[in-house]
């Protein structure tokens, strides 16, 4: 399956960004009320500066307390972010994501986000290819 047919699977409200001075108080927020893993830091919506996950925002309550809640995104982000492209394949992203530990992954085309897929995403569109799979050699094996 394409990434593009993950994206055209998804019923979400698309890419969900901040600002780099958001503080991580407020994007923790966002997350638990969108009840989303994570959220692309960007200035314009359309090119991805960092991404800010769960993860990171637990790593670093572990490391520097409370405090860590009122700086901006843009002091604990992920800044090396990998993307992908709408004619990849969910094997590449997926081999791609378990190779760097990660879990969201913006697609672009031309420099500009067109969304975000997650490593459930990507799952699920992988169980759904084996199923239709099962259910072809089923009807093969069944003389359908």
């Amino acid at each position: 399956m394409l990434v593009q047919q993950i994206l055209k699977s998804k019923s979400d409200d698309g890419i969900v960004t901040v600002a780099p001075g958001t503080s991580v108080a407020e994007a923790a927020r966002l997350l638990a009320a969108r009840r989303i893993g994570a959220v692309v830091v960007s200035r314009d919506g359309k090119t991805a500066e960092g991404i800010l996950s769960e993860r990171d925002i637990v790593r670093e309550l572990g490391q520097a307390g409370a405090g860590c809640l009122s700086v901006p995104v843009e002091a604990i982000m992920t800044a090396e972010i990998v993307g992908c492209r709408l004619s990849d394949s969910s094997d590449s992203v997926l081999a791609a994501m378990t190779e760097g530990r990660f879990r969201h992954m913006p697609v672009v085309e031309a420099g500009e986000m067109v969304g975000l897929i997650s490593i459930g995403d990507v799952v699920k569109a992988q169980l759904a290819t084996l199923e239709m799979e099962k259910d072809a050699l089923e009807s093969m094996i069944k003389g359908f």
